[in-house]
């Protein structure tokens, strides 16, 4: 007898859902029949993908802001109504662009902002922003997509390290603090994925020598890519992963083991 996965009647809001892994995660929770809040950046790109939802009979909604604005966060959540799945996907250096890379050392505090702008306190401001009515449901569901560079470390992104195991601490405290009101919160530590900010390392079919030295740390030796999560974090969100809170579960092709 197959298990299969239904959100009906649940609403799940994506942030950063306009490209890539957001993306893939819109299609797949719209699919599984959840409506789908769709965030991004940029208001263009969240509803090019409300479009394609609507398209094959989903159910979305554009949702825009900017997840380093707690007022524009809280303000957007307001209007959209009750949140039951949060999806903190948005994340690297955000509307800045990427961010410094080198020696932690060499570094400066002005080059660490866009980091901890998005990866950190963009999950602070839309975790706080949803908790209260899924509290008041006594029902609710957190993921969080974090890296393994907050879990192993990453030589010349420790600032980007810094902030993403920032919040996959936040995910443990929240599970601790809300599991007695049928709350969940976990994280999924991705590696490196296959997405339209990486598709130039890629274009050469991985045969370009940086991807293949950054391939020859995989036991799985090629890129993510977006179904490689957003099976994983459909099954966290529903009613098949309910006794499943504050882990760090890895879709990493084999970057890194734990137990």
């Amino acid at each position: 007898m197959g298990a299969q996965i239904a959100l009906d009647g649940r609403r799940v809001l994506i942030t950063g859902g306009g490209q890539g892994v957001g993306r893939g995660l819109a299609l797949t929770f719209a699919a599984a029949g959840a409506e789908v809040l769709v965030n991004d950046l940029r208001a263009e790109r969240a509803q090019v993908v409300v479009d394609e939802i609507e398209e094959h009979g989903g159910s979305a909604g554009a949702v825009p802001f900017d997840v380093t604005d707690y007022d524009a966060v809280s303000a957007a959540v307001a209007t959209a109504g009750p949140v039951d799945i949060l999806i903190n996907n948005a994340g690297n250096a955000g509307a800045e662009g990427f961010a410094y890379r080198g020696r932690f050392s060499e570094s400066d505090p002005a080059d660490w902002e866009s980091f901890l702008r998005v990866n950190l306190y963009g999950v602070l401001h839309c975790t706080r922003a949803v908790l209260p009515a899924m509290v008041d449901n006594a029902w609710g569901r957190i993921v969080t997509i974090v890296s393994d560079a907050g879990r192993t470390g990453d030589p010349g992104g420790a600032v980007y390290g810094a902030a993403k195991a920032g919040a996959a601490g936040l995910t443990r405290s929240v599970a601790l603090e809300n599991g007695r009101y049928g709350i969940t919160a976990n994280n999924i530590s991705l590696g490196t994925m296959r997405t339209p900010l990486t598709e130039a390392l890629w274009a050469e079919h991985g045969d370009s020598p940086q991807a293949k030295a950054i391939l020859q740390n995989y036991a799985i030796r090629r890129p993510g890519v977006p179904d490689d999560v957003t099976h994983l974090a459909l099954v966290l969100a529903s009613e098949h992963g309910s006794w499943i809170t504050g882990q760090t579960i890895c879709a990493n092709g084999g970057y890194s083991l734990a137990l």
